[in-house]
């Protein structure tokens, strides 16, 4: 049995990160790792770290570098049965360049998540997890790689009208694609300050103006971050809360907001902590994931 379900982009992280500042054109030496990753397999690793047992529905090629991350996937002690693997569309990957200025640039493959659809959703509808006429009741975590029409489908489906969503974006340039949840009474939506403005259609100087604006949109609860800068958290009816993350020398930046994310979901599911407190939680967790003090 399992604790969440985590839907989106299970794929390999290929990671290149080197010691100094980087500009257009740089070449310089440092250091390229491989590593399972994807939004929903990056929330997954975290939720094992802190003792839960997540499922995974996703789309996985049976090529050899799906066998490859299946394999690691279950050495992790995730639930795989439910995947969709496909014989015609490859394992998606995902590529990064970080320098000590950041991260410099990203390029997600995720196109056969996006060509598989709904077909990751089957168990949800076919009784293995839930169905039409007993929808799954449990929490899921949904990351933004899938299709704005996919998006769209589960905002309106009977099939996720008891779950508690917990939502990321993935990327600033998917972060739209949410729109169709924002209306969503069991939704809570977690985006930086960039995307927040995306789907607010606004430029706010700090996470609690976002967290306002997105409230006002229709948002039923929204967690905001700011890279160093105060996070905060709305919830429509309570108001907004802020949190200033801890000050730390940051080694990474790939995988925080999931991080964020996953250790907020922790400290309310299974701790059963205040708003404050969770907030507080998640922001100690992704900052030692930042400074590497937590594993990959």
């Amino acid at each position: 049995m399992s604790d969440i379900l985590c839907i989106g982009s299970v794929l390999w992280d290929i990671i290149g990160r080197a010691p100094a500042s980087l500009r257009l054109g740089s070449d310089v030496p440092g250091r390229i790792t491989r590593l399972p990753g994807g939004v929903a397999l990056n929330i997954a690793m975290t939720l094992t770290r802190f003792g839960l047992r997540p499922a995974l529905l996703t789309a996985v090629g049976r090529d050899a570098e799906g066998d490859e991350l299946i394999a690691a996937c279950l050495r992790m002690g995730m639930e795989c049965s439910h995947i969709y693997r496909s014989d015609d569309l490859p394992t998606d990957r995902y590529m990064a360049i970080e320098g000590a200025n950041g991260l410099i640039a990203a390029i997600a493959d995720a196109h056969s998540l996006e060509m598989a659809g709904d077909k990751i959703l089957r168990a949800l509808g076919d009784g293995s997890l839930g169905s039409q006429a007993a929808p799954y009741a449990g929490l899921i975590a949904l990351d933004g790689n899938l299709t704005e029409a996919l998006i769209s489908d589960i905002a309106r489906s009977p099939l996720f009208a008891r779950a508690d969503l917990r939502v990321a974006p993935a990327s600033p340039g998917k972060a739209e694609r949410l729109m169709p949840l924002l209306g969503h009474p069991r939704a809570t939506l977690y985006v930086n300050l960039e995307e927040a403005g995306l789907i607010a259609k606004g430029r706010f100087d700090t996470a609690a103006e976002a967290a306002e604006a997105l409230l006002a949109r229709g948002a039923a609860r929204v967690l905001v971050t700011d890279g160093g800068r105060d996070a905060a958290e709305g919830t429509a009816g309570q108001g907004v809360i802020t949190g200033a993350p801890p000050p730390v020398l940051v080694t990474r930046v790939t995988g925080a907001g999931d991080t964020f994310m996953a250790a907020h979901i922790v400290a309310e599911q299974r701790e059963g902590a205040s708003r404050t407190r969770a907030l507080e939680a998640a922001l100690q967790a992704a900052a030692d994931y930042v400074s590497g003090d937590i594993g990959s």
